[in-house]
């Protein structure tokens, strides 16, 4: 059922529009600096065959329209759960299996692309069950968990926490903004984080290690502690205006992952605490675009669907910049928009057309289908083959 209507939030669509390419141009230039005394404009130039690959994922979404693509969510689950089965069949890399390595193309991470399929399926599946979430909110979530179960564990087995913790909080997020009850919801983490701490502590000592020396890096900065204190070094010593574009010194062959996961070290090393600033007040602006375009929605499943995305995207940000600066654990997790990575830099994209695509069928209902409609028009005039 349509809810009460507002104003359509075009403004905001565009002004979103303004500041993903923003970010996005950004991260090429930052990019470019990081990377190219490393290894030349190699990463550079694959970033913006990947931007071009997102951009267009981002324009086939606005055509297509989220409803319909909503609609083939579940077909799109199973996708999803078969490519992270395929990534576990590959050689690992840095000890874990998230990457379908393909020659001559680069490697695909499935997982980045579970972000916003899992947010995509829920969007439909909590606006579809809006009465079990009233009469039976226990059954509404166990339901959820079995069937959203496969793709986090999927993802934990290939040793991706960071991104397996990032769709358990959509999960969470979104089951409690279509109204199931937080008695429902926060039995879990809290039995969950205790337990997940102790499996990891008799388990897995070296992550373990990762969890609990951001606390004071220094100590361990010949171990454990290596990558983040070379990045609170990178960020201490760019001050408030930074040491100049491409002068970095970290940056070369000092930095792991420089130019993926840390790059917002560089930037911060590079041109200082003022743009480091400006890039974190960029996220806030995309988030509180979102939250509007999510809260002026025409449906429950365009609301849902905006707001789960803009999750995705906030904590992913949020986490990348609290791991950098030292705030959380130690963990892999790239810069929305600005990291080197086609995977996330796609799947990025295609989230933000998504929420496009609600603001733009809160002003014109079902446009997509009248859009759809007038290129077949065109088509059809240019075919010799058509019947008039």
């Amino acid at each position: 059922m349509p809810l009460q209507q507002r104003e359509p939030p075009l403004a905001e669509a565009a002004a979103l529009c303004v500041t993903t390419v923003m970010l996005l141009l950004f991260g090429l230039a930052v990019l470019y600096s990081t990377s190219f005394g490393i290894a030349g404009a190699s990463y550079f130039m694959r970033q913006i065959m990947w931007g071009c690959v997102g951009l267009t994922g981002f324009g086939a979404v606005l055509l297509i329209g989220y409803k319909r693509i909503s609609d083939w969510s579940w077909i799109l689950m199973l996708a999803i759960c078969a490519l992270l089965v395929v990534a576990l069949m590959f050689k690992p890399i840095n000890g874990a299996r998230r990457w379908i390595q393909i020659p001559g193309v680069g490697n695909i991470q499935p997982s980045e692309y579970a972000k916003v399929v899992l947010a995509l399926f829920l969007a439909k599946w909590c606006s579809d069950g809006v009465k079990m979430v009233e009469t039976s909110p226990w059954k509404f979530f166990f339901a959820s968990a079995f069937i959203c179960a496969p793709v986090m564990g999927l993802v934990f087995i290939g040793k991706d926490l960071g991104t397996t913790v990032l769709l358990m909080v959509v999960f969470f997020a979104m089951l409690y903004a279509c109204g199931v009850r937080l008695l429902c919801l926060l039995p879990w983490p809290l039995i969950g984080v205790p337990l997940g701490y102790y499996l990891i502590k008799w388990f897995s000592p070296y992550r373990l290690a990762r969890l609990t020396t951001f606390t004071d890096p220094e100590l361990t900065q010949s171990g454990s502690g290596y990558q983040l204190w070379l990045s609170l070094l990178a960020l201490g010593s760019g001050s408030w205006t930074g040491v100049g574009f491409a002068e970095s010194r970290l940056k070369h062959k000092y930095l792991p992952e420089a130019h993926t996961d840390f790059i917002l070290s560089i930037v911060g090393e590079e041109l200082g605490y003022v743009w480091m600033c400006v890039v974190i007040l960029a996220y806030a602006v995309f988030v509180t675009l979102a939250i509007a375009i999510s809260t002026r929605a025409r449906t429950r499943q365009g609301i849902l669907l905006a707001f789960g995305l803009t999750t995705f995207i906030a904590m992913q940000a949020i986490i990348n910049i609290g791991v950098i600066s030292g705030a959380w654990p130690t963990k892999g997790m790239p810069a929305p928009f600005i990291s080197y990575g086609g995977s996330s830099l796609v799947s990025c994209m295609i989230a933000t057309g998504l929420i496009i695509s609600v603001a733009l069928d809160a002003a014109y209902p079902d446009y997509h289908l009248a859009l759809a409609a007038k290129i077949r028009e065109t088509v059809n005039r240019w075919n010799p083959f058509h019947k008039k």
